[in-house]
């Protein structure tokens, strides 16, 4: 089923209109009272602490493998299922789900854009029925070219093509809002605060001009590009983004609550 990456409202409901839609796993990463108040056919919800280690102090990383393979057992994931994901928050844990699914080799799944919202807001049908899932035997294997750490960055900061794609607010950047041990921002990192890429005025859609505004901020498809927040939670939409416009990018999943804790990592402000 060749689905594009990023999946419009009516595109979805046709598709779930059609016998063949039982191939499709629609994963809901909304609220929990969200979910139950209603939700899109046939979507099963997973509460984003699910795919989290959870562990302080960097709680934002990958959860553990064996995690990782209940949840995508319990889920029937197969790898000929495409895997369509929304939130209800413009993108954030929808992004982190799909990082999260190119971090264990899947790589069927689209993302619907603006979500929950953009759903409702196109006129499209919620339900308060939870459906029956049939379970599958998931034994998945993290790829460290996905799951980068720290050694991965630092060998690159000297390097004219690389750029860090930094989602967070201008006052975690310019180290002004203290989240951290240290506070500011990886050297040379380009701040693109992660909401200033959703169209508030269309559904939370990934705005239009999305490719210009971050050629604007120099954020380019000729860059290797890695984003991060501070928990790899904002910037899942961030690199969701990355990933509709053709950019090379990654994410760094300890984000700022490991760099700006760690004793020798660099710090600009």
């Amino acid at each position: 089923m060749a689905l594009p990456f990023v999946i419009e409202p009516t595109q979805l409901a046709a598709l779930l209109a059609q016998p063949t839609s039982n191939k499709l796993l629609i994963i809901d990463m909304c609220a929990e009272h969200t979910y139950l108040q209603g939700h899109i056919d046939s979507a099963i919800h997973v509460p984003p602490q699910k795919i989290l280690s959870g562990q302080p102090p960097v709680p934002g990383k990958i959860a553990p493998v064996e995690q990782l393979n209940r949840v995508f057992s319990f889920l029937g994931l197969t790898p000929d299922t495409h895997v369509v994901v929304y939130d209800d928050e413009g993108g954030g844990w929808a992004g982190r789900m799909i990082w999260t699914l190119d971090a264990i080799g899947h790589k069927h799944y689209s993302y619907l854009n603006g979500g929950l919202h953009a759903w409702i807001g196109s006129g499209q049908p919620v339900t308060q029925e939870v459906p029956t899932l049939t379970p599958s035997k998931v034994d998945v294997k993290l790829d460290p070219k996905v799951v980068i750490e720290i050694p991965d960055i630092i060998g690159e900061l000297d390097k004219g093509d690389f750029v860090v794609w930094d989602a967070r607010s201008p006052g975690e950047y310019d180290g002004t809002r203290v989240t951290a041990a240290k506070n500011g921002h990886i050297p040379g990192a380009i701040n693109a605060e992660w909401t200033s890429l959703m169209d508030r005025s269309n559904g939370l859609r990934i705005r239009k001009d999305a490719k210009e505004y971050l050629a604007s901020l120099g954020l380019t498809a000729d860059k290797r590009m890695i984003t991060h927040c501070q928990s790899h939670h904002r910037s899942g939409f961030t690199y969701l983004v990355g990933k509709a416009l053709g950019f090379n990018i990654r994410a760094y999943h300890g984000s700022w609550a490991e760099w700006g804790n760690h004793p020798t990592t660099p710090v600009e402000v």
